[in-house]
């Protein structure tokens, strides 16, 4: 009996193998395109959550399907006005407010509140048990519909939705981002291995009440 398996040509593996790269490039370039993609952190406006040099994994796809929601850190493409290049530039702040939210810095104990509800916020920036305030100064605003308002994690070093409120003369639509801008959630830190960690909504945001 003839074992068909060892009678296949030895040759035919050479003669498969670009068609197997080729597929396994275009499935790579696929995914990255519209699923999955990495992404570094060049500054320290995410610390301690992200730092500089980070690498983290960015799920593209799960926005198509529903809006970002408070307390998820996402990339998204920066207006010009934000980071001043007219080619565009990939940030990655923590979402605070969504559309029609009622964001308001701060209440008596130094915390913004969202929709009437405070907002403690375990994750800022801490150094030597130092840990930077919600914000460098009061605020009261309405996110517009379709619009978020983002802030890093390292307040005082942070060029995020406040900063551009300020900035700006307090113009809520070009200290907001647009959704349709959001490139996508990043979900884990990978690299470096040590510092390999899901990025999760904290809990402190299940307690926010709808606007």
């Amino acid at each position: 009996m003839i074992d068909e398996q060892t009678d296949k040509p030895r040759s035919s593996f050479w003669k498969e193998l670009p068609i197997l790269l080729g597929v396994a490039i275009l499935v790579a370039v696929l995914v990255r395109a519209f699923v999955l993609q990495t992404f570094f952190i060049p500054s320290p406006s995410m610390e301690n959550t992200l730092k500089i040099d980070d690498r983290v994994l960015v799920n593209k796809l799960v926005y198509d399907f529903r809006s970002p929601e408070r307390g998820e850190v996402v990339v998204f493409k920066a207006p010009v006005e934000w980071s001043g290049n007219p080619d565009g530039e990939d940030f990655i702040k923590r979402v605070i407010g969504v559309g029609g939210d009622h964001v308001v810095c701060c209440d008596p104990q130094g915390r913004i509140t969202i929709n009437g509800a405070p907002l403690d916020e375990p994750y800022l920036f801490s150094i030597d048990g130092e840990r930077d305030k919600p914000a460098d100064q009061d605020f009261d605003v309405t996110v517009p519909k379709g619009r978020l308002w983002v802030m890093g994690d390292h307040r005082s070093a942070s060029g995020d939705s406040l900063q551009h409120w300020q900035q700006s003369g307090q113009d809520i639509n070009e200290a907001t981002i647009e959704e349709d801008e959001v490139v996508g959630r990043a979900f884990t830190v990978f690299w470096p291995v040590d510092r390999a960690t899901w990025l999760s909504v904290p809990e402190q945001f299940d307690g926010i009440p709808k606007p």
